[in-house]
């Protein structure tokens, strides 16, 4: 018969599934990235970089490879010639954005998960411009928190920790002190630079992620709860 396999939890921490990430730990904050994170615009951002790649004679295909989790002007400047306006093109194409926000929705669990969250203990960190994520959180339902990081706020965006960096200032917490909920590459790289603990929303991903962090397909069977002042996630009940 085989032998009982001995399982070691940090004491006075309840049982919890696998699939809750850092279940063992406590943090002052969560910090959430939106596009993917929190919201699909999956198909709204392909359809406006489209646009933009063929209006400028450009493959949709590796631009839409490479513009998630980072913000237009990253992008625009990779992919334009020398002398492009790249300011001019970045605001064109946040115009276009913002009317085209079809098909928008809540990554599943999100808006419950985010109910159970002190409303100061919990930011959104994005590379999209503030007008477009305030677009695309009310297309998906989802009101948003006192503290929202955009583009507009840093001059640095994801991968450099800058933008979570100034959320845990305005939440009065130590970076270290967080969890980073991310989906994309850009912003996984950004919270590890900031010193964060990551979790990583898979819900749009159409291929495996190579990730140390744990993961998990969307928020549909997690909740918070506030102990001792500092959140933990849990399994929902």
């Amino acid at each position: 018969m085989a032998s009982a396999r001995m399982i070691r939890r940090k004491p006075c921490m309840p049982a919890v599934p696998p699939s809750v990430p850092h279940a063992d730990r406590r943090f002052a904050a969560f910090l959430f990235d939106m596009d993917g994170t929190l919201v699909d615009s999956i198909a709204a951002a392909n359809r406006a970089w489209s646009r933009w790649a063929a209006r400028h004679g450009l493959d949709p295909a590796p631009v839409l490879a490479t513009m998630h989790g980072v913000r237009a002007v990253e992008t625009i400047r990779r992919w334009s010639p020398p002398g492009t306006d790249v300011e001019a093109e970045a605001a064109l194409l946040t115009l276009a954005e913002i009317e085209d926000v079809e098909g928008t929705v809540a990554i599943p669990g999100a808006p419950a998960f985010l109910a159970t969250l002190p409303p100061t203990r919990w930011a959104i960190v994005t590379s999209a411009p503030r007008d477009l994520a305030l677009a695309r959180l009310g297309a998906a339902g989802l009101a948003p928190p006192p503290v929202i990081i955009t583009a507009d706020d840093v001059s640095r965006g994801k991968p450099a920790p800058d933008p979570f960096l100034l959320a845990a200032r305005r939440l009065e917490v130590a970076p270290q002190d967080c969890l980073v909920w991310e989906d994309a590459p850009a912003g996984i790289a950004a919270g590890e630079a900031a010193g964060a603990a990551v979790a990583v929303i898979t819900a749009t991903h159409h291929a495996p992620l190579d990730t140390p962090h744990p993961t998990v397909p969307t928020y549909e069977h997690l909740a918070a709860v506030v102990e001792a002042g500092r959140l933990r996630v849990t399994a929902r009940t």
